[in-house]
């Protein structure tokens, strides 16, 4: 079904002679905000979520994007412009917590073991956050249908960048916790580290606790998305354009970096595909 829908939008060019409308009718351009809203088949990395206690569908279905659009005549039918836009879609919890005596040491509660509830304030909160940022060129065929009434039909091509960032926290948090230094305590260049006394000859200098830990997961790819759009002009100057697509983004295996930093060489590949929808009203030039 997707190899069918792709090759229609690429042959639309072909009915050229079934249009005879002056190329004038078509000239100039227009730009304005476009939103996306793109229908992922998977999201990269939900299926891990419930490990931390968070649902996967409870992302929005479809993401959607906000952006911006322009388009401008160039040649003949032949339109270029260009497309940018982010979005994202967030899940979380605040879980109840259980207690226990981890008598073995096994971080899980066996039958012999206490336990209580947790009836406290400061339940921890997770949560997971995704983004997805896109920009493209953009190129089509434009075929006119009416006097202000059009069909078109084009390909997105650029680069993307998505991302998950993992939030777990501890109760609400203080400004001033942020700014604290989570290894001791500092005083112009120097920090101070304190150590036991077996510990002071080959000391291991590791942060104490803090309240939160974020991580965030990325990666860039490039993106290939063939579209199919209509445009209405209903002003001089004011017009609507509706847009239907099908996004064909991977990342490659061992691409994924934690923190924008470091690279996860055991991350897998991840396909970032799903029909699209875009609406647009734009002002022409």
């Amino acid at each position: 079904m997707k190899k069918i829908f792709i090759t229609f939008i690429l042959s639309i060019p072909l009915l050229n002679g079934q249009f005879s409308y002056p190329a004038e009718d078509f000239l100039g351009g227009g730009i304005g905000y476009s939103p996306m809203y793109i229908k992922l088949d998977s999201i990269p990395g939900a299926s891990f979520l419930s490990n931390i206690g968070l649902d996967p569908n409870k992302f929005d279905d479809p993401i959607t994007v906000h952006g911006g659009e322009g388009f401008a005549h160039v040649t003949g039918r032949w339109r270029i412009g260009g497309y940018a836009g982010m979005g994202g879609s967030s899940v979380s919890t605040i879980p109840e917590v259980m207690i226990f005596i981890d008598g073995n040491g096994n971080d899980s509660l066996d039958a012999n073991e206490t336990s209580k509830m947790y009836t406290d304030e400061l339940n921890p909160s997770i949560k997971a956050k995704f983004t997805f940022l896109l920009g493209a060129a953009s190129v089509e065929y434009v075929m006119p249908l009416l006097q202000d009434l059009e069909l078109s039909s084009g390909a997105l091509l650029g680069l993307g960048r998505v991302g998950m960032a993992l939030e777990q926290q501890s109760a609400n948090p203080k400004w001033k916790q942020i700014f604290s230094n989570v290894y001791g305590t500092q005083s112009n260049d120097t920090l101070f580290y304190g150590v036991s006394a077996n510990e002071y000859e080959n000391p291991d200098i590791r942060p104490g606790s803090v309240s939160g830990v974020l991580k965030d997961v990325s990666a860039a790819f490039f993106n290939f998305q063939p579209y199919v759009a209509v445009k209405w002009q209903f002003l001089e100057r004011l017009g609507l354009r509706i847009s239907v697509g099908f996004n064909k983004g991977t990342v490659r295996a061992g691409s994924w970096k934690l923190n924008g930093r470091s690279q996860i060489l055991d991350s897998p590949s991840s396909a970032l595909s799903g029909v699209t929808f875009r609406t647009m009203l734009y002002i022409g030039l």
